[in-house]
Protein backbone atom coordinates (compact mmCIF):
# COMPACT_ATOMS: atom_id res chain seq x y z
CA UNK A 1 0.00 0.00 0.00
CA UNK A 2 1.46 3.37 -1.03
CA UNK A 3 0.46 6.40 0.99
CA UNK A 4 0.27 10.09 0.22
CA UNK A 5 -0.69 12.57 2.90
CA UNK A 6 -2.13 16.02 2.42
CA UNK A 7 1.01 17.67 3.74
CA UNK A 8 2.86 16.42 0.67
CA UNK A 9 4.80 13.62 2.30
CA UNK A 10 4.88 10.34 0.46
CA UNK A 11 6.32 6.95 1.21
CA UNK A 12 7.34 6.73 -2.44
CA UNK A 13 7.60 9.97 -4.40
CA UNK A 14 8.18 8.24 -7.72
CA UNK A 15 5.10 6.07 -7.27
CA UNK A 16 3.08 9.12 -6.25
CA UNK A 17 4.12 10.87 -9.46
CA UNK A 18 3.11 7.81 -11.48
CA UNK A 19 -0.29 7.86 -9.84
CA UNK A 20 -0.86 11.54 -10.57
CA UNK A 21 0.19 10.98 -14.20
CA UNK A 22 -2.23 8.05 -14.49
CA UNK A 23 -5.08 10.11 -13.11
CA UNK A 24 -4.21 13.06 -15.32
CA UNK A 25 -4.07 10.89 -18.42
CA UNK A 26 -7.69 9.88 -17.91
CA UNK A 27 -8.74 13.56 -18.00
CA UNK A 28 -10.97 13.22 -14.91
CA UNK A 29 -14.27 14.96 -15.48
CA UNK A 30 -16.55 14.62 -12.48
CA UNK A 31 -14.84 14.25 -9.13
CA UNK A 32 -17.22 12.88 -6.51
CA UNK A 33 -16.51 13.39 -2.79
CA UNK A 34 -18.54 11.05 -0.57
CA UNK A 35 -18.62 12.15 3.06
CA UNK A 36 -18.60 10.22 6.30
CA UNK A 37 -21.61 9.74 8.55
CA UNK A 38 -21.84 6.05 9.62
CA UNK A 39 -25.33 4.65 8.93
CA UNK A 40 -26.36 7.83 7.16
CA UNK A 41 -23.88 6.84 4.47
CA UNK A 42 -26.49 4.50 3.03
CA UNK A 43 -27.90 7.68 1.48
CA UNK A 44 -24.88 7.55 -0.86
CA UNK A 45 -26.38 4.41 -2.41
CA UNK A 46 -29.54 6.27 -3.39
CA UNK A 47 -27.54 9.15 -4.82
CA UNK A 48 -25.40 6.89 -6.99
CA UNK A 49 -28.51 5.07 -8.22
CA UNK A 50 -29.97 8.38 -9.41
CA UNK A 51 -26.67 9.28 -11.07
CA UNK A 52 -26.71 6.01 -12.96
CA UNK A 53 -30.30 6.52 -14.14
CA UNK A 54 -29.41 9.98 -15.45
CA UNK A 55 -26.12 9.11 -17.14
CA UNK A 56 -24.00 10.97 -14.59
CA UNK A 57 -20.76 9.00 -14.25
CA UNK A 58 -18.04 10.12 -11.83
CA UNK A 59 -14.55 9.59 -13.24
CA UNK A 60 -12.84 10.05 -9.87
CA UNK A 61 -14.17 9.15 -6.40
CA UNK A 62 -12.75 10.16 -3.04
CA UNK A 63 -14.50 8.76 0.01
CA UNK A 64 -14.24 9.18 3.76
CA UNK A 65 -15.39 6.49 6.20
CA UNK A 66 -18.74 5.07 4.99
CA UNK A 67 -18.26 7.20 1.88
CA UNK A 68 -15.17 5.14 1.07
CA UNK A 69 -17.14 1.91 1.49
CA UNK A 70 -19.99 2.98 -0.80
CA UNK A 71 -17.64 4.55 -3.33
CA UNK A 72 -15.56 1.38 -3.47
CA UNK A 73 -18.67 -0.77 -3.89
CA UNK A 74 -19.84 1.44 -6.77
CA UNK A 75 -16.53 1.24 -8.63
CA UNK A 76 -16.25 -2.50 -7.99
CA UNK A 77 -19.74 -2.96 -9.49
CA UNK A 78 -21.09 -4.24 -6.17
CA UNK A 79 -23.47 -1.44 -5.25
CA UNK A 80 -26.47 -3.76 -5.64
CA UNK A 81 -24.84 -6.26 -3.29
CA UNK A 82 -24.28 -3.55 -0.70
CA UNK A 83 -27.86 -2.30 -1.06
CA UNK A 84 -29.32 -5.80 -0.60
CA UNK A 85 -27.17 -6.37 2.49
CA UNK A 86 -28.09 -2.98 3.96
CA UNK A 87 -31.81 -3.51 3.43
CA UNK A 88 -31.60 -6.81 5.29
CA UNK A 89 -30.15 -5.33 8.47
CA UNK A 90 -32.04 -5.19 11.76
CA UNK A 91 -31.03 -4.43 15.34
CA UNK A 92 -29.92 -7.95 16.11
CA UNK A 93 -28.01 -8.51 12.87
CA UNK A 94 -26.12 -5.26 13.45
CA UNK A 95 -25.11 -6.50 16.91
CA UNK A 96 -23.92 -9.76 15.38
CA UNK A 97 -21.22 -7.88 13.45
CA UNK A 98 -19.88 -6.15 16.57
CA UNK A 99 -17.28 -8.34 18.27
CA UNK A 100 -16.91 -6.54 21.58
CA UNK A 101 -13.76 -7.02 23.59
CA UNK A 102 -12.57 -5.92 27.00
CA UNK A 103 -8.89 -5.35 26.21
CA UNK A 104 -7.01 -3.59 23.46
CA UNK A 105 -7.16 -0.20 21.77
CA UNK A 106 -10.84 -0.43 20.83
CA UNK A 107 -14.24 -1.63 22.03
CA UNK A 108 -14.85 -3.58 18.82
CA UNK A 109 -12.36 -5.98 17.30
CA UNK A 110 -13.58 -5.55 13.73
CA UNK A 111 -12.86 -9.16 12.75
CA UNK A 112 -16.44 -9.90 11.74
CA UNK A 113 -16.74 -6.77 9.61
CA UNK A 114 -13.44 -7.56 7.89
CA UNK A 115 -14.67 -11.06 7.11
CA UNK A 116 -17.85 -9.60 5.62
CA UNK A 117 -15.88 -7.20 3.40
CA UNK A 118 -13.45 -9.91 2.31
CA UNK A 119 -16.34 -12.12 1.24
CA UNK A 120 -17.25 -9.49 -1.36
CA UNK A 121 -14.02 -7.57 -2.09
CA UNK A 122 -11.22 -10.07 -1.47
CA UNK A 123 -8.37 -9.79 -3.96
CA UNK A 124 -9.54 -6.47 -5.43
CA UNK A 125 -6.79 -3.86 -5.69
CA UNK A 126 -7.56 -0.14 -5.79
CA UNK A 127 -5.53 0.34 -8.96
CA UNK A 128 -7.64 -2.30 -10.75
CA UNK A 129 -10.86 -0.28 -10.38
CA UNK A 130 -12.20 1.32 -13.59
CA UNK A 131 -11.69 4.86 -12.27
CA UNK A 132 -9.29 6.37 -9.72
CA UNK A 133 -10.40 5.87 -6.13
CA UNK A 134 -8.99 7.42 -2.96
CA UNK A 135 -10.00 6.44 0.57
CA UNK A 136 -9.26 9.09 3.20
CA UNK A 137 -7.72 8.09 6.53
CA UNK A 138 -5.80 9.85 9.30
CA UNK A 139 -2.43 8.99 10.82
CA UNK A 140 -3.13 8.44 14.52
CA UNK A 141 0.28 9.72 15.62
CA UNK A 142 1.00 12.62 13.25
CA UNK A 143 -2.53 13.76 12.44
CA UNK A 144 -1.67 13.78 8.73
CA UNK A 145 -4.40 13.26 6.18
CA UNK A 146 -3.63 10.03 4.33
CA UNK A 147 -4.79 9.22 0.81
CA UNK A 148 -5.08 5.47 0.26
CA UNK A 149 -4.92 5.01 -3.48
CA UNK A 150 -3.17 1.73 -4.14
CA UNK A 151 -3.22 -1.80 -2.75
CA UNK A 152 -5.89 -3.78 -0.94
CA UNK A 153 -9.35 -2.27 -1.32
CA UNK A 154 -10.51 -3.97 1.89
CA UNK A 155 -7.63 -2.51 3.91
CA UNK A 156 -8.37 0.97 2.55
CA UNK A 157 -12.07 0.78 3.41
CA UNK A 158 -11.43 -0.47 6.94
CA UNK A 159 -8.77 2.16 7.64
CA UNK A 160 -11.09 4.90 6.42
CA UNK A 161 -13.91 3.96 8.84
CA UNK A 162 -11.83 2.91 11.87
CA UNK A 163 -13.27 5.36 14.37
CA UNK A 164 -10.78 5.74 17.27
CA UNK A 165 -11.85 3.90 20.38
CA UNK A 166 -14.52 1.97 18.51
CA UNK A 167 -12.40 0.11 15.95
CA UNK A 168 -8.67 -0.62 16.21
CA UNK A 169 -6.22 1.40 14.09
CA UNK A 170 -5.17 -0.26 10.85
CA UNK A 171 -1.44 -0.83 10.29
CA UNK A 172 -0.47 0.15 6.74
CA UNK A 173 3.06 0.97 5.63
CA UNK A 174 4.31 1.52 9.20
CA UNK A 175 1.47 3.90 10.03
CA UNK A 176 -1.49 3.42 12.34
CA UNK A 177 -4.51 4.72 10.46
CA UNK A 178 -7.93 5.74 11.75
CA UNK A 179 -11.17 7.27 10.46
CA UNK A 180 -10.57 9.92 7.80
CA UNK A 181 -13.51 11.98 9.08
CA UNK A 182 -11.17 13.33 11.75
CA UNK A 183 -9.32 15.35 9.11
CA UNK A 184 -11.45 15.56 5.94
CA UNK A 185 -15.11 14.50 6.33
CA UNK A 186 -16.05 15.46 2.73
CA UNK A 187 -12.88 15.20 0.59
CA UNK A 188 -13.54 17.75 -2.14
CA UNK A 189 -9.94 18.94 -1.79
CA UNK A 190 -8.74 15.51 -2.91
CA UNK A 191 -10.77 15.56 -6.12
CA UNK A 192 -9.55 19.07 -6.89
CA UNK A 193 -5.92 18.17 -6.25
CA UNK A 194 -6.20 15.30 -8.71
CA UNK A 195 -7.52 17.50 -11.48
CA UNK A 196 -11.30 16.99 -11.50
CA UNK A 197 -12.86 19.52 -13.86
CA UNK A 198 -16.15 19.46 -11.93
CA UNK A 199 -16.75 18.50 -8.29
CA UNK A 200 -19.78 17.08 -6.52
CA UNK A 201 -19.84 16.78 -2.73
CA UNK A 202 -22.24 14.71 -0.65
CA UNK A 203 -22.44 16.04 2.90
CA UNK A 204 -24.27 13.78 5.35
CA UNK A 205 -24.00 16.11 8.34
CA UNK A 206 -25.35 19.33 6.87
CA UNK A 207 -28.77 18.47 8.30
CA UNK A 208 -27.36 17.96 11.80
CA UNK A 209 -28.10 21.17 13.68
CA UNK A 210 -31.66 21.65 14.86
CA UNK A 211 -32.92 18.25 13.73
CA UNK A 212 -32.76 16.43 17.06
CA UNK A 213 -35.82 18.14 18.54
CA UNK A 214 -37.84 17.39 15.43
CA UNK A 215 -36.73 13.78 15.50
CA UNK A 216 -37.70 13.40 19.13
CA UNK A 217 -41.18 14.77 18.41
CA UNK A 218 -41.56 12.19 15.64
CA UNK A 219 -40.55 9.34 17.90
CA UNK A 220 -37.02 8.81 16.58
CA UNK A 221 -35.49 8.67 20.02
CA UNK A 222 -32.21 7.19 18.87
CA UNK A 223 -30.73 10.37 17.41
CA UNK A 224 -28.82 11.18 20.60
CA UNK A 225 -29.99 8.46 22.94
CA UNK A 226 -29.32 5.37 20.89
CA UNK A 227 -30.84 2.29 22.50
CA UNK A 228 -30.59 -1.14 20.91
CA UNK A 229 -32.52 -2.68 23.73
CA UNK A 230 -35.94 -1.07 23.54
CA UNK A 231 -39.02 -3.27 23.69
CA UNK A 232 -40.26 -2.16 20.27
CA UNK A 233 -37.25 -3.42 18.29
CA UNK A 234 -35.78 -6.08 20.58
CA UNK A 235 -38.33 -8.19 22.46
CA UNK A 236 -37.73 -8.61 26.21
CA UNK A 237 -37.15 -12.36 25.86
CA UNK A 238 -34.36 -11.69 23.36
CA UNK A 239 -32.88 -9.02 25.62
CA UNK A 240 -32.61 -11.55 28.44
CA UNK A 241 -30.60 -13.82 26.16
CA UNK A 242 -27.93 -11.20 25.63
CA UNK A 243 -25.38 -11.99 28.30
CA UNK A 244 -22.81 -9.35 27.37
CA UNK A 245 -23.33 -6.68 30.02
CA UNK A 246 -20.76 -4.43 28.34
CA UNK A 247 -22.90 -4.37 25.22
CA UNK A 248 -25.97 -3.44 27.22
CA UNK A 249 -24.17 -0.63 29.05
CA UNK A 250 -22.88 0.85 25.80
CA UNK A 251 -26.21 0.91 24.02
CA UNK A 252 -28.94 1.26 26.66
CA UNK A 253 -30.21 4.69 27.64
CA UNK A 254 -31.62 5.42 31.07
CA UNK A 255 -34.80 7.50 31.36
CA UNK A 256 -34.16 10.73 29.41
CA UNK A 257 -30.39 10.37 29.35
CA UNK A 258 -28.58 9.26 26.18
CA UNK A 259 -26.57 6.07 26.01
CA UNK A 260 -22.77 6.11 25.90
CA UNK A 261 -22.79 5.39 22.17
CA UNK A 262 -25.46 8.04 21.72
CA UNK A 263 -23.25 10.71 23.28
CA UNK A 264 -20.20 9.63 21.29
CA UNK A 265 -21.90 9.61 17.91
CA UNK A 266 -23.81 12.82 18.46
CA UNK A 267 -20.52 14.51 19.34
CA UNK A 268 -18.96 12.98 16.22
CA UNK A 269 -21.74 14.44 14.10
CA UNK A 270 -21.17 17.92 15.51
CA UNK A 271 -17.42 17.64 14.95
CA UNK A 272 -17.85 16.42 11.37
CA UNK A 273 -20.25 19.25 10.61
CA UNK A 274 -17.88 21.91 11.89
CA UNK A 275 -14.80 20.49 10.14
CA UNK A 276 -16.77 20.08 6.90
CA UNK A 277 -17.92 23.70 6.96
CA UNK A 278 -14.33 24.84 7.38
CA UNK A 279 -12.88 22.58 4.68
CA UNK A 280 -15.59 23.35 2.13
CA UNK A 281 -15.24 27.08 2.72
CA UNK A 282 -11.73 26.79 1.30
CA UNK A 283 -12.55 24.20 -1.36
CA UNK A 284 -16.22 24.65 -2.30
CA UNK A 285 -17.71 22.03 -4.62
CA UNK A 286 -19.50 22.91 -7.83
CA UNK A 287 -22.52 20.87 -6.67
CA UNK A 288 -23.26 20.37 -2.96
CA UNK A 289 -25.73 17.59 -2.15
CA UNK A 290 -27.20 17.62 1.37
CA UNK A 291 -29.53 14.68 2.07
CA UNK A 292 -32.10 15.41 4.77
CA UNK A 293 -31.02 12.61 7.09
CA UNK A 294 -30.48 14.49 10.36
CA UNK A 295 -33.50 12.87 12.03
CA UNK A 296 -31.95 9.41 11.63
CA UNK A 297 -29.32 8.34 14.15
CA UNK A 298 -25.78 7.75 12.96
CA UNK A 299 -25.95 4.13 14.09
CA UNK A 300 -29.48 3.31 12.99
CA UNK A 301 -28.22 0.94 10.31
CA UNK A 302 -31.56 -0.86 10.21
CA UNK A 303 -33.11 2.18 8.52
CA UNK A 304 -31.21 1.64 5.29
CA UNK A 305 -34.30 1.75 3.09
CA UNK A 306 -35.25 5.19 4.47
CA UNK A 307 -31.72 6.48 4.02
CA UNK A 308 -31.43 5.19 0.46
CA UNK A 309 -34.76 6.84 -0.39
CA UNK A 310 -33.66 10.13 1.15
CA UNK A 311 -30.45 9.94 -0.86
CA UNK A 312 -32.43 9.43 -4.05
CA UNK A 313 -34.66 12.40 -3.22
CA UNK A 314 -31.64 14.63 -2.56
CA UNK A 315 -30.00 13.61 -5.83
CA UNK A 316 -33.17 14.08 -7.87
CA UNK A 317 -33.41 17.66 -6.59
CA UNK A 318 -30.00 18.55 -8.02
CA UNK A 319 -29.97 16.50 -11.24
CA UNK A 320 -30.96 19.55 -13.35
CA UNK A 321 -28.15 21.56 -11.76
CA UNK A 322 -25.64 18.76 -12.40
CA UNK A 323 -26.62 18.39 -16.03
CA UNK A 324 -26.41 22.14 -16.55
CA UNK A 325 -23.01 22.28 -14.84
CA UNK A 326 -21.77 19.41 -17.03
CA UNK A 327 -22.51 21.49 -20.12
CA UNK A 328 -20.27 24.24 -18.75
CA UNK A 329 -17.44 22.27 -17.14
CA UNK A 330 -17.39 19.26 -19.46
CA UNK A 331 -17.97 20.49 -23.01
CA UNK A 332 -17.62 17.93 -25.81
CA UNK A 333 -14.07 17.53 -27.06
CA UNK A 334 -13.48 19.20 -30.38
Amino acid sequence: MILYDHSGNSSDDEDRDDFVKRVSSTRPGIGLALGGGLARGFAHIGILKVFKRNGIEPSLIAGTSIGAVVGAAYLADKLDVLEDWANGLNRMSVLSYLDFRVRGASMIGGTRLRKLLEENFSGIQIEDLPHPFIAIAADLYTGHEIWLRKGSLVDAMIASFSLPGIFPPVDINHRKLVDGALVNPVPVSTTLALGARMTIAVDLNADQVGRTAQAESQGYNNVAGFDFFNDKDVPPDVQKGIKNTTTKRLFRRQDNNPSLFGVMFSALGIMNDRITRSRLAGDPPDIHIKPLVGHIGMVEFERASDLIRLGEEAAERVVPDILQAMEIFLPPDN
